[in-house]
């Protein structure tokens, strides 16, 4: 078995989703993980249904596997980023209709998953209030989700209400362990907030994981860097992710790189092949 290996294209903000495609299929990517935003496929412009038909004949074409991600910045509020979330004192509804329409985009493009996360807790609201807004978005997003047989990933993201894997365990507690429901893994994430290195929270999470981003990062500092400049162990995680049986599509993740982004993605792509083939040697000599 070896891993399938996608890129964001938050990572091409500076391209036209169609060029993006063509160069990270060119690359010899396997996929790509879709941000659903203004600059690629707008979930808000008109005629979206006719533009994801087209996404999806070109995705084909390029031999792309797809992921769809909700991390836009401000395609719902041009003044505040990531605004309105699940668990904004106002607007959430706004969010929930972003989430559902990137379900049916998932859909109509056979995506492998939908990967969400809570939003930052307004000042002066309390942790039950923030959980009882969570499970309540929660639940209609996976309504939808189980109406178009799409599954969901939940992404634990640092200064969030949710920021750990601890936190994704505790809101599938909340909601009675969910089917459509599994985990999103930012590797970067882990070695910034996590209370152990990537490869043991990959174990930890085994079977629920459903997406994965990746990328490097260091202790304590929310910051999205390139294969190196951190300190991720890349044949480390890669190799605990082929010991889990992971299967679906692990894309890099590096949304203020679009400045260089066919280099950047060019180098990524050296750096997991080389990091694989160091971790498949490890299980042969083991």
């Amino acid at each position: 078995m070896t891993l399938r290996f996608g890129y964001g294209t938050n990572g091409f903000a500076g391209h036209r989703l169609d060029d993006a495609l063509g160069v990270v299929a060119d690359l010899g990517y396997d996929g790509v993980a879709l941000t659903l935003d203004h600059p690629h496929l707008d979930p808000f412009a008109p005629d979206l249904a006719a533009r994801t038909d087209d996404v999806r004949r070109r995705l084909a074409a390029y031999g792309l596997a797809v992921v769809v991600e909700t991390g836009a910045r401000y395609v719902m509020d041009p003044w505040h980023k990531h605004e309105p979330t699940l668990v904004s004192d106002v607007g959430r509804e706004r969010r929930l209709d972003y989430l559902r329409r990137a379900i049916r985009v998932a859909a109509d493009l056979g995506a492998e998953a939908v990967s969400f996360w809570s939003g930052t807790l307004p000042e002066g609201t309390g942790t039950p209030e923030g959980w009882q807004r969570l499970t309540s978005g929660v639940e209609q997003v996976l309504a939808e989700a189980q109406r178009h047989d799409v599954r969901c990933a939940f992404e634990p993201e640092p200064g969030m209400f949710v920021d750990t894997l601890a936190g994704v365990t505790e809101l599938h507690r909340r909601l009675g362990d969910p089917e459509h429901l599994t985990v999103t893994v930012d590797v970067g994430h882990c070695v910034c907030n996590e209370p152990a290195p990537p490869q043991d929270r990959i174990r930890d999470v085994g079977s629920s994981l459903g997406n994965v981003q990746i990328d490097d990062m260091r202790p304590g500092v929310h910051e999205h860097l390139e294969f190196g400049d951190g300190d991720v162990d890349l044949p480390a995680t890669l190799r605990a992710l082929l010991d889990v049986d992971y299967r679906g599509l692990v894309s890099v993740e590096l949304p203020r790189h679009s400045h260089a982004a066919p280099a950047v993605a060019a180098r990524s792509l050296d750096a997991l092949r080389t990091a694989q083939a160091t971790a498949l040697a490890a299980e042969v000599t083991g």
